[in-house]
């Protein structure tokens, strides 16, 4: 399935110069956004996840789609003050500025392999905070996927050491 025509290009959005990969088209789509689901669960089969971390917001919707899919929990990773148990942050720069994550501190227990999952993979910043995340919880990253990847922006080289895996690439 050619995943790509179901995504929409908004140019200048967020911010002047930015050019904003919209998802909706293909969320909105059954066939799309099953396949989409299913090749990155075919993608990390056998590798006995226990959960599955994404952020907001629409990190949350592949992540969570992802986690019932393959029968693991989802870890939500939220901008500041929005969880309401105690939390660890990690702060991150985007190609637009710069941003922070905070997830519960119980959310992983020790050992446990968590996939990292969100929706675009630009300058690699914001995975690169989830990963340090759960490595400060002591889980274990299993991989980190995304629906897709701006490879121009070499996202990638922020997550060496990684299993890193994209369905789309631009």
């Amino acid at each position: 399935m050619d995943l790509k025509s179901y995504v929409r290009d908004i140019p200048d959005w967020p911010k002047e110069g930015v050019v904003f990969k919209d998802i909706t088209p293909l969320l909105g789509n059954r066939d799309s956004f099953k396949y989409a689901i299913d090749a990155i669960a075919d993608h990390y089969k056998g590798k006995q996840i226990d959960m599955i971390l994404g952020a907001e917001a629409r990190g949350f919707i592949i992540a969570s789609a992802l986690a019932y899919r393959m029968g693991c929990g989802f870890i939500p990773a939220r901008k500041p003050g929005k969880l309401p148990y105690n939390t660890l942050s990690a702060e991150y720069e985007l190609e637009y500025g710069t941003d922070s994550l905070e997830m519960h501190e119980d959310a992983i227990k020790p050992n446990e392999r968590v996939l990292v999952v969100d929706d675009v993979i630009a300058t690699g910043g914001t995975a690169a905070a989830k990963v340090k995340l759960v490595e400060q919880l002591g889980g274990e990253v299993i991989g980190i996927a995304f629906l897709i990847e701006l490879a121009f922006l070499n996202g990638r080289d922020k997550l060496n050491g990684y299993d890193v895996y994209s369905l789309i690439k631009y």
